[in-house]
């Protein structure tokens, strides 16, 4: 592959789910990836035998100064970030009654906020390169409300809002 067909993708959440699948995807077509989750040796693993073109780095999205060195250690490397995969996310189940104010900020912090602040963070190369793309992955929650999902959803509706 050529390096003018070769992108760059910023992959959040690449430890499991459809982040590794994703990442794995992305590595197989001979793309360059910066995959990032909490768990770095996870991330190491689906890296294995990339290492020229594939970064592993530990992050949580929730982390301001962690998505800012993330995506400066990703320029510092590759030159660009072509395609922001803003995939990390978890749900939670129950009553909406059941959840406490914690634990209601935290889908909406990771479900919703980290997205956007990646987002955020990645912009402004994307402009200055004159190109890019942002995928985030949202849910069938995000359009349709179901039972024992309030918190998920509400933070899902945000993302496709």
């Amino acid at each position: 592959m050529s390096t003018t067909q070769q992108r760059t993708w910023f992959i959040t959440g690449a430890s499991s789910g459809l982040g590794k699948a994703l990442s794995e995807a992305v590595i197989a077509r001979g793309d360059r990836a910066i995959l990032t989750a909490r768990r770095l040796d996870r991330l190491r693993a689906i890296a294995a035998g990339h290492e020229d073109r594939v970064l592993p780095l530990a992050l949580d999205v929730n982390d301001a100064d962690g998505r800012a060195r993330a995506v400066a250690e990703a320029i510092e490397r590759f030159g660009r970030i072509d395609v922001l995969a803003n995939v990390a996310g978890r749900g939670v189940v129950g009553a909406c009654e059941e959840f406490s104010l914690e634990q209601l900020r935290e889908q909406m912090e990771l479900n919703f906020f980290a997205a956007a602040e990646m987002s955020r963070a990645v912009l402004p190369r994307m402009r200055l390169q004159g190109a890019g793309h942002i995928l985030t992955v949202s849910s069938i929650a995000g359009l349709v409300a179901m039972n024992a999902a309030g918190p998920y959803c509400a933070a899902k509706f945000a993302i496709e809002g």
